[in-house]
């Protein structure tokens, strides 16, 4: 019943949705305009109402408003702590997650907190229903179906920076005007979008798809003179589950209890044992044949144009590796799906050779393809030409998000989105924008290194990419974020923002009780009989040291003493986290403010960079022989070269540094002369000082 009526909720909601784009929109002025509705799109369209800003999003297709284009997960390594921030700054997506997950399991369990990634299997119709229903049910927020065939462009505000301004959109359709404050692309790979398949191509962004109009590629590079480029990547084909011989491939269970994206939320939709599995299987030298037998017919892998390094096509794996064994992995598409996604298998073969390829496989020797793959060409937008808060540097009014700006995922497009949308309305509301620090968040790298370095081939997000990732864990996103959100940027609820305080609050009485607990080693041991507490160790051990081992739970601690500690039980695995974190999290705070100090540090011009002793990658290591930096701050702007790398270097110069400075002290002890025993008037130490240089350089 509950989902009948959900379905006629969208039903009313979507023809009134219809009916409006061909009325009443094109008579009105909105504070913000959404072109696109996927994972950047929406979340910019609700940011940008949950502002205040009256906002109006244009997509080709209401039904397809929160579609999983291509996999269907959410989340992983670096990508997670994308959608807890999101989450924690009142996105949808954490949410939407919960709601649609089948399958969840946090990654790199076996390594600490800071790296861990949150991740589920998605059921695709779920997904899109959440999203839908919190959209078309969104105050302040007006979505129509349409194509904008073209941006309005008006002379530019001489007291701000930009040559031009956008000032609307031109839609296809009767050529219908619609005025705005603020527009915002998110135009995916629909810009000037083109399908590959073999040997055929065909408009499109999406399978079943148009592009969006040549009018729109024409407004940004020819009238308002953008630089733009072109990537590429691609989709596997989607195998008929019942064709599949799962006894040939390795079972792969979810967590048993499922991990909320969203941190309002304490359960997931989908119950524990309602979760479905996942398989592995692997690649075979016959996979290899196959991609040799079948270069000839395909046109997407023989571009020059740059796909997804970290998510290649199967041919470009097996060119690049030959005669090596890659992972695929089965992915359930939904509950009631009879559809599986091979991750691992994306691939723009003819669909024939499609079919040989994936039979090749044990586990799919008797496959059968329902919707073969295929590639995807699209431009997109130099980022280096916007500010931290996503508008372009040259054009008043006009913000870029998600694949437009060069990257690949849904949540790094979410995270661009929601910023965009901010920012898009604020200005709108005459309020100043906002820019998030590299410092304080995954955003904030992301966004930092887009208009900083810009981008060869499709970024994808890394936690080795953050330089702080210890204070920039999932579990802390709300502490992070959620605070500021509400008070600093308006894009908060009260309702998210007082249960962040009421966390915060927590943690830090819990933390301070620990700290109150002080025993003993000898009466830890009576206390705690597994831990293995040093017979040596004499000192006082607080009871927020004890949870810094291993197998020290903050459960166990509260045993021992429940009358102090009892009351933060619900806090328990955070409070482990912060305790454990806690001294990383300082000492990274004296890096952040050391590096901000020290970014003009001058580098040797001739450090050997391939024998230098500090933990740097080959790929870092060519870079910087490369280039050959002059100072550590333009190391940092060299891209490729990893913000944890520039803390090893920083590190490494700075402990030379010392060395130098006590061998010349040293060496200038031995030769002082006797001048500088004598009292000196400003003009003789000034030609005293230059003689000392003199002889030091002799020296």
């Amino acid at each position: 019943m509950l989902r009948l009526r959900r379905l006629l909720v969208q039903h009313h909601f979507l023809s009134n949705c219809s009916a409006r784009a061909a009325s009443s929109v094109a008579h009105r002025k909105y504070d913000v305009i959404v072109v696109g509705g996927g994972h950047a799109g929406t979340e910019a369209a609700a940011a940008a109402t949950r502002i205040g800003a009256e906002t109006l999003l244009i997509t080709q297709k209401i039904e397809t408003i929160g579609a999983l284009s291509c996999n269907p997960s959410l989340g992983g390594v670096g990508k997670g702590q994308l959608v807890k921030e999101v989450d924690a700054l009142d996105g949808l997506m954490g949410r939407a997650g919960d709601y649609a997950g089948v399958h969840f399991s946090i990654l790199n369990r076996r390594k600490g907190p800071a790296v861990w990634g949150p991740r589920a299997q998605l059921d695709r119709g779920r997904y899109k229903e959440f999203i839908q229903l919190e959209l078309l049910n969104m105050p302040r927020l007006t979505v129509i179906e349409g194509s904008v065939e073209g941006l309005l462009v008006s002379t530019a505000d001489p007291e701000q920076p930009g040559k031009h301004r956008v000032t609307g959109v031109r839609l296809t359709d009767g050529g219908n005007e619609i005025l705005s404050s603020s527009v915002i692309l998110t135009t995916g790979t629909f810009l000037s979008g083109s399908l590959f398949m073999g040997k055929t191509t065909s408009p499109g962004g999406r399978m079943g798809e148009p592009p969006s109009c040549a009018g729109l590629t024409h407004s940004l590079r020819e009238i308002l003179g953008l630089k733009l480029g072109r990537l590429k990547t691609g989709t596997p084909p989607r195998i008929v589950k019942e064709t599949v011989d799962f006894s040939l491939a390795q079972l792969h269970l979810p967590d048993s209890r499922p991990t909320p994206f969203s941190f309002i939320n304490t359960h997931t939709h989908c119950k524990p044992e309602e979760q479905i599995p996942c398989h592995l299987t692997y690649t075979t030298p016959g996979v290899d044949r196959v991609v040799g037998e079948s270069l000839h017919m395909n046109s997407h892998i023989q571009e020059d144009t740059k796909g997804p390094r970290y998510c290649p096509s199967i041919e470009s794996r097996v060119l690049r590796f030959p005669g090596r064994q890659h992972q695929v992995w089965l992915e359930p598409e939904g509950l009631n799906s009879d559809l599986l996604y091979p991750q691992g298998l994306s691939m723009t073969m003819p669909p024939e050779m499609q079919l040989r390829l994936i039979r090749e496989i044990p586990a799919l020797r008797w496959a059968d393809i329902r919707i073969p793959g295929y590639g995807v060409q699209y431009d997109f937008v130099c980022p280096t030409q916007l500010f931290p808060w996503l508008q372009l540097k040259s054009v008043q009014g006009l913000f870029l998000a998600g694949q437009i700006n060069g990257t690949t995922g849904y949540e790094e497009a979410a995270a661009q989105g929601l910023w965009a949308g901010i920012n898009a309305g604020r200005t709108a509301l005459s309020m100043p924008p906002l820019s998030l620090s590299r410092t304080e968040s995954y955003i904030g790298v992301l966004i930092d290194d887009l208009v900083g370095h810009g981008v060869t081939e499709p970024y994808r997000m890394f936690t080795s990419r953050a330089e702080f990732r210890t204070s920039l864990r999932p579990d802390n996103a709300d502490l992070r974020l959620t605070p500021k959100g509400f008070e600093e940027i308006g894009c908060v609820s009260s309702h998210r923002y007082l249960e962040a305080v009421r966390v915060r609050q927590g943690l830090s009485e819990a933390l301070s009780a620990l700290k109150s607990v002080t025993l003993s080693p000898s009466r830890w041991r009576e206390k705690l009989r597994d831990v293995g507490i040093s017979e040596t160790k004499s000192t006082l051990i607080s009871g927020e040291e004890m949870l810094q081992y291993k197998d020290v739970s903050f459960d166990m601690v509260a045993s021992a003493f429940p009358e102090i500690l009892s009351p933060y039980l619900e806090f328990s695995e955070r409070i482990k986290i912060e305790a454990v974190y806690r001294p990383h999290c300082e000492k990274q705070q004296r890096e952040m403010e050391r590096m901000r100090e020290e970014e003009s540090l001058s580098l040797p011009p001739d450090i050997d960079y391939f024998s230098l002793p500090v933990s740097l990658s080959d790929e870092v290591r060519e870079i910087l022989d490369r280039v050959r930096p002059s100072t550590l701050g333009a190391a940092m702007r060299l891209q490729g070269v990893t913000p944890a790398a520039i803390v090893h270097l920083l590190n490494y110069v700075t402990r030379t540094g010392r060395r130098s400075r006590a061998q010349r002290d040293t060496d200038r002890q031995t030769k002082t002369p006797d001048w500088k025993h004598r009292p000196q008037t400003d003009q003789q130490a000034e030609s005293n000082q230059n003689q000392e240089a003199g002889i030091v350089l002799q020296n």
